[in-house]
């Protein structure tokens, strides 16, 4: 059946399932282009998505954040029109066998970080930091993070004012238990400080591949979510970071140590990782985990007719030297290699990266502290990803990005990612 959403977008094939709502691929009639669509019953027994895309609309315009394109009922349907993105981050995740590198964590959570600070400048927490609530983008935007779902986002103080909401006890969880604030499980309201701490939970899962609180048995909801409750109060946090860099320690030391209504130190964060970061040598070259997965994958896909022979290289010799450069390409990357790190690495590449790594975080450093703290973010991750320049690789024909060893079409539709499991979102 032909469903036609504002007279001008056609509704596709179902590919998930938010808080409170389907979503499902559209197309626009006249131009072709793709679009997330999310449905919710009018009948629901508490609308949410009228007040999710209010909030949308307060947050348009900044980096990470999709575009609302539409928002009206259709016959027994409330129905948000917004950009197509990409594979959620729990996606990924599974992806890649459930471990990421601790190179992708790092560049992961400096956007992830933006996109709280940008959301708390406008007033609103999230509520429900989890990986499926961070997408990744498509097309030139394939390297950007993006932050969906404020069904349970909550003003934190007023706008104009900014008096902050009083602090309260007795609250129910709201949220996903299994990265919840130990604040929240204590029935505490939430502020700004219980992003962060989600976000935290969020980082060492994707370290370590679980979390010490996963896979707990219980009769019920609530016995469940108190037995969550008592696992992270007993485990200390060099427990739960025990093998990872000490900055993981300290990143939830401090945002345990905010009051209530503190405005956290977003920069001193991000800087706690980006310092990390420069010291373990990686290159800020939006190669994640993924992009080298994806990459090999369509190595292996290639037929053996459309792969050079060996004389394109100069021989054999050539070609094996030529695979070991885009081997250690790799490696490096993810932050695999061996040896001293980069900064005594006498490979001249090595160093150059290092170097342009260096002044890439300084620019945006300095960006950041140029810009006005509410309703601004830096633009860095996101620009360097399309820009083109010698850190993030330059674009090619056919919107082709070319770094080190990679040669491989960013992701332009939801099709190009063949991934099993559900993306919560668009």
């Amino acid at each position: 059946m032909d469903i036609r959403i504002a007279g001008k977008y056609r509704l596709g094939r179902k590919i998930g399932s938010g808080s409170f709502g389907d979503i499902y691929i559209g197309t626009h009639l006249l131009t072709g282009e793709e679009v997330g669509i999310k449905l919710e019953s009018t009948k629901t027994k508490h609308p949410q998505l009228l007040y999710e895309s209010k909030i949308y609309k307060i947050l348009q315009g900044g980096t990470g954040i999709p575009n609302i394109r539409w928002y009206g009922v259709e016959g027994d349907y409330n129905v948000m029109v917004i950009d197509l993105l990409g594979p959620s981050l729990e996606d990924l995740f599974n992806f890649c066998n459930r471990k990421f590198s601790l190179k992708t964590v790092l560049m992961l959570a400096d956007q992830m970080l933006s996109r709280i600070e940008y959301l708390h400048s406008k007033s609103f927490i999230h509520r429900d930091i989890k990986p499926d609530n961070y997408l990744m983008g498509l097309g030139r935007r394939a390297n950007q993070v993006y932050m969906i779902d404020f069904g349970l986002a909550k003003k934190y103080r007023d706008p104009k004012s900014h008096i902050h909401i009083p602090y309260r006890e007795n609250k129910n969880l709201t949220g996903t238990a299994r990265y919840a604030s130990i604040n929240t499980h204590l029935g505490i309201e939430q502020s700004r400080r219980d992003d962060l701490e989600s976000l935290g939970y969020v980082l060492m899962y994707f370290l370590r591949g679980s979390l010490p609180w996963q896979g707990l048995k219980a009769a019920t909801k609530k016995q469940k979510y108190e037995k969550i409750s008592e696992k992270k109060m007993a485990t200390p946090t060099e427990s739960l970071c025990k093998g990872f860099p000490t900055e993981f320690v300290v990143f939830f030391q401090y945002v345990r140590s905010l009051r209530f209504d503190d405005k956290p130190d977003y920069a001193y964060l991000r800087k706690l990782f980006r310092d990390l970061f420069v010291r373990e040598g990686f290159t800020w070259d939006y190669v994640f985990d993924w992009t080298i997965l994806k990459y090999a994958q369509q190595q292996n896909s290639r037929p053996s007719s459309s792969r050079p022979a060996d004389g394109a290289y100069g021989g054999a010799a050539a070609q094996q030297r030529e695979d070991a450069r885009d081997a250690e390409a790799a490696l490096r990357r993810l932050g695999l290699h061996s040896g001293t790190p980069a900064a005594a690495d006498p490979d001249p590449f090595t160093a150059a990266m290092r170097q342009k790594t260096e002044e890439e975080l300084r620019k945006m450093t300095v960006k950041e502290g140029q810009q006005a703290a509410e309703g601004t973010e830096e633009k860095a991750a996101a620009d360097g990803a399309v820009t083109g320049d010698a850190a993030t690789g330059q674009a090619g024909p056919h919107g082709q990005r070319e770094i080190g060893g990679y040669k491989g079409p960013e992701p332009t539709r939801w099709g190009d990612w063949d991934i099993k499991g559900r993306c919560s979102d668009f």
